[in-house]
């Protein structure tokens, strides 16, 4: 799959123009089960919407922009240089270029590093080695960098890593935040990166998909009882809790290389951290879309 694929994927996944994947918005689920569960949530985030508004369903059919606090307005300057260059190239450029420089992440001395071989080491990473680690692992160090990231930014609670973590007192969830104190420790402001990151991804599938809200995507599993399955609709689509970062592809056959059983779901854009056609030149992996989590309502198939 290439970038131009995806571009196709995305113009092509609106519900008006996939009737056959596309849920429609006459199914009413229980209150219950389309509500965003408060063991699921933080009680406060950084963004413009609370953790339950932007992870029920109402948000999955009716969604609006989402936006970390303060980003765009300490950022200006990088979305005024976005704005002036019609070519996707360049502003892929553009982007690169403000991060490197913005960060230091080629100067770590003057980002204020001076530490040994192995502090530097931790120093070096930066949002493209956290989403390059993730494709090959998502339970790995770069994965818990990146569910914090969005426990903390969305309010959204992590459900999954290696093993469940539906119990905070669990060894899981200790493993868990190991995971996440190790993977941030040392390094260059990881989830300010990780912020530019999300907006600037928000940015550029505005500016190349203005008319489409969904994108109709696939996740391989081998047991839908490993997802927590809140209920259904009265057309009898599952609705499940997602964990808060998770991993979906625009193919429903790559989806099939991954599991028996094959979930569709209609993912508002606002859901998106990253997918493999932002930048053509790198982090192609799987042909993933990295999807935000909460409820949604899925389409179930073998």
């Amino acid at each position: 799959m290439d970038s131009d694929r995806t571009d196709k994927a995305v113009a092509s996944a609106t519900c008006d123009n996939n009737p056959t994947t596309c849920r429609g918005n006459d199914k009413s689920p229980t209150a219950d089960a389309s509500t965003l569960p408060a063991y699921a949530r933080l009680p406060i985030n950084r963004c413009n919407l609370p953790a339950v508004i932007l992870g029920g369903i109402t948000f999955q059919r009716y969604p609006t922009p989402i936006r970390i606090d303060g980003i765009r307005e300490l950022h200006r300057d990088l979305f005024r240089r976005l704005e002036a260059q019609p070519d996707v190239a360049a502003r892929v450029d553009v982007f690169r270029d403000y991060l490197t420089v913005r960060f230091c992440l080629e100067e770590l001395e003057a980002a204020g590093y001076t530490g040994g071989v192995r502090q530097k080491k931790r120093a070096r990473a930066n949002w493209e080695r956290l989403i390059r680690g993730w494709s090959f692992n998502s339970d790995n160090r770069e994965g818990a960098v990146l569910k914090a990231w969005v426990e903390s930014r969305f309010g959204l609670v992590p459900r999954f890593h290696g093993e469940s973590l539906r119990d905070p007192s669990s060894p899981a969830w200790y493993r868990y935040q190991e995971d996440r104190s190790r993977g941030l420790y040392g390094t260059n402001a990881l989830e300010a990166q990780l912020d530019l990151l999300y907006t600037w991804c928000q940015y550029e599938l505005t500016v190349r998909h203005r008319a489409v809200r969904h994108i109709t995507l696939y996740r391989g599993v081998n047991r839908i009882g490993d997802h927590e399955v809140l209920g259904e609709t009265e057309h009898g689509n599952p609705i499940i809790l997602l964990n808060n970062l998770s991993s979906f592809t625009a193919s429903r056959d790559r989806a099939g290389e991954f599991g028996d059983y094959i979930l569709c779901a209609d993912i508002p854009m606002e859901k998106i951290l990253y997918h493999y056609g932002l930048m053509p030149d790198r982090l192609q992996g799987e042909g993933e879309f990295l999807v935000i989590g909460g409820v949604v309502e899925v389409n179930l198939s073998t």
